[in-house]
């Protein structure tokens, strides 16, 4: 298996109304990722929009894929693109929002359930397996008694988006780190706490 090449896939809705919304954060970090290495997407015919380049001069190759179909129907262009560029679920990074995640925070893991994340359910349908690796960006639970679905499709608020830069560089190292590294090393950094000052 080469390792060396990567699919980053970043979750959320397609066209400028959702661009902002929290359900599309995954997409903001590709668009990170998309900067660093210089690529710009272009429209692939997996239904999803295609950016590709190393992390580095040496580092590991990036294929960072934005389906252009809606979240919960997230699978068919993952397993489109997995096909096109002959890859494996193991070669498979998503990076997705989380509302069981506080805000400005990143967790990191390979397979298991899909939490009520539909996407995430529909990757796993689609390509016959829960094991691919996950960058879960948190954006938190709603407040009151807002409903969830109705949270995820709203825009950040301006607290957060004063935060969100950073939260996205954060998610972008995350998946550099684990494309270079490994997820243990990734979670090694992610997970652990800083030293109290």
């Amino acid at each position: 298996m080469d390792t060396a090449q990567w699919l980053v896939v970043g979750l959320g809705n397609p066209g400028p109304d959702y661009a902002s919304n929290r359900h599309n954060v995954g997409q903001m970090v590709l668009a990170e990722l998309a900067d660093r290495v210089h690529a710009p997407f272009r429209s692939q015919k997996t239904n999803a929009m295609v950016a590709e380049g190393r992390t580095g001069l040496e580092g590991p190759r990036l294929i960072l894929a934005k389906p252009n179909s809606f979240m919960n129907l997230s699978g068919g262009p993952v397993a489109a693109l997995l096909k096109f560029y002959k890859l494996t679920p193991a070669q498979l990074i998503v990076v997705h929002d989380e509302l069981d995640i506080p805000f400005d925070t990143i967790k990191l893991k390979s397979g298991g359930g899909h939490g009520g994340h539909n996407g995430i359910r529909d990757i796993a349908s689609a390509i016959g397996s829960p094991d691919f690796l996950r960058v879960r960006v948190g954006i938190g639970r709603p407040p009151g008694r807002q409903d969830a679905a109705d949270f995820v499709l709203r825009d950040f608020g301006s607290a957060e988006r004063s935060v969100l830069p950073n939260l996205l560089a954060d998610a972008a190292d995350a998946v550099e780190l684990i494309a270079r590294d490994g997820l243990t090393a990734a979670q090694l950094r992610f997970h652990t706490a800083p030293p109290a000052e």
